[in-house]
């Protein structure tokens, strides 16, 4: 195990994609939270989509996953331009709307089909874990837990950020996404510690290349992360609106020990 950690940047990307795009769902399915916030993250995650693909053809090709990539690139896309015209048609018929409001149009937007990109990227990401060797069943499940936590933080800081556009908005969204970083803690860290796992790593019997030191600080980002969930929530409890934006730095900094308790055990397990 000292040959040098590597790590397959094409499934990491993938997993976030997908993730980000599944808790995009859960966030618009209540039709609470203003269209350009799904605008925003179908876009931003088709990009990272495409960087999956980009990273997969170019150094480590799996075929199915590196598909599914350009696949779920392509439908956030599509379901992106989907939502701005039913919303370009809805503002043209509001003036009839207010005018009769007994008319019925058929221009809203379904959220179901923010369920489309994750579906695919999943069987991406299922195809990744089958195809990496090893303990494939353990694989596969560390591969698509690790990508609804890295979706799940990443939602729920870029929603934190929407309550500048959306002030009125409730927390009860937040709240959900939040919920769902807490939730997915145990099952994220309990999967990276199941033989072979880290605990391989604290007691040295991989090594990760720099003495334990990696071992130690993906330990460090593991209880970072949870703790600054619960501080989160806590935060989420003050009536002022600055709790909604003290909470978007918080979770600013989640993203990072998240990303750092996931990719960490990744580059140590996979070397």
């Amino acid at each position: 195990m000292a040959a040098g950690p590597e790590l397959d940047a094409a499934t990491v990307l993938l997993q976030w994609a997908t993730g980000g795009l599944l808790f995009c769902w859960i966030t618009t399915r209540r039709r609470e939270v203003g269209a350009g916030y799904g605008w925003l993250l179908r876009a931003s995650y088709s990009v990272v989509a495409v960087c999956a693909a980009i990273a997969g053809y170019g150094w480590a090709s799996q075929p199915l996953r590196d598909a599914a990539s350009i696949g779920v690139s392509v439908t956030a896309a599509l379901v992106l331009l989907l939502s701005f015209v039913r919303r370009r048609e809805q503002s043209r018929t509001s003036t009839d709307q207010n005018q009769n409001p007994d008319h019925k149009h058929g221009f809203e937007f379904d959220p179901r089909w923010d369920l489309a990109a994750p579906t695919i990227g999943l069987i991406g990401l299922i195809a990744a874990g089958l195809g990496g060797g090893g303990n494939e069943l353990l694989q596969t499940a560390r591969i698509l837990v690790g990508a609804a936590f890295l979706g799940s933080v990443s939602d729920a800081m870029l929603l934190g950020h929407w309550y500048l556009v959306q002030p009125g908005l409730r927390r009860e969204p937040l709240l959900e996404q939040v919920s769902w970083v807490a939730k997915i803690w145990p099952l994220e860290v309990g999967l990276l510690l199941v033989p072979t796992g880290m605990w391989s790593v604290l007691s040295g019997a991989i090594d990760d290349g720099y003495g334990g030191m990696l071992g130690w600080f993906w330990v460090a980002c593991a209880l970072t992360t949870i703790a600054l969930v619960a501080v989160t929530r806590a935060a989420l409890r003050e009536r002022q609106y600055a709790a909604v934006m003290a909470a978007t730095g918080l979770l600013y900094l989640a993203i990072l020990t998240a990303f750092g308790t996931d990719v960490v055990a990744r580059l140590v397990l996979e070397t």
